[in-house]
C-alpha cells in the first residue's frame, strides 16, 4: 500500500495528518509506510494535481474521492467535507480509504 501526505511547510495540520494515518494503518493491522511529500510551489501543486495541505492519498487517490479534473491547485490549506476539524478529514474517510486499498479496491 503507498500511502502519502502532501503538505506546504506552514500548514498546522500537517502533523496531526500523520498521525491520524499513522493511527488508521495500527488499527486496521496494515504496514505501511507514510510518505509525506511538502509542496514547495504552485508548479508542484500544479504537477501533483494537490487539492490542499494536507492531501492523503492512498494509492494514488484522494482518500476523499474528489476527482481533480476542473480543478486549480495552488499552495492553500484544506477543508474536508463532513470533518469536524478544520484541515483533517474524518477518521471514517481515512479509515474506509484503507480497507478498500487493503481489500484491493483501489490500485
Amino acid at each position: 500500500m503507498r500511502v502519502e501526505v502532501l503538505y506546504v511547510a506552514e500548514c498546522p495540520f500537517h502533523p496531526a495528518a500523520v498521525k491520524l494515518v499513522r493511527d488508521v494503518l495500527n488499527s486496521e493491522g496494515v504496514v505501511a509506510e507514510i510518505r509525506e511529500v511538502l509542496v514547495r510551489d504552485d508548479g508542484m501543486a500544479t504537477d501533483l494535481a494537490f487539492s490542499g495541505s494536507p492531501t492523503i492519498r492512498i494509492n494514488g487517490r484522494d482518500i476523499s474521492g474528489e476527482s481533480s479534473r476542473g480543478q486549480t491547485f495552488g499552495l492553500s490549506c484544506r477543508l474536508y467535507p463532513g470533518s469536524v476539524e478544520i484541515g483533517l478529514p474524518p477518521i471514517e474517510m481515512v479509515r474506509r480509504a484503507v480497507v478498500e486499498a487493503r481489500e484491493g479496491n483501489l490500485s
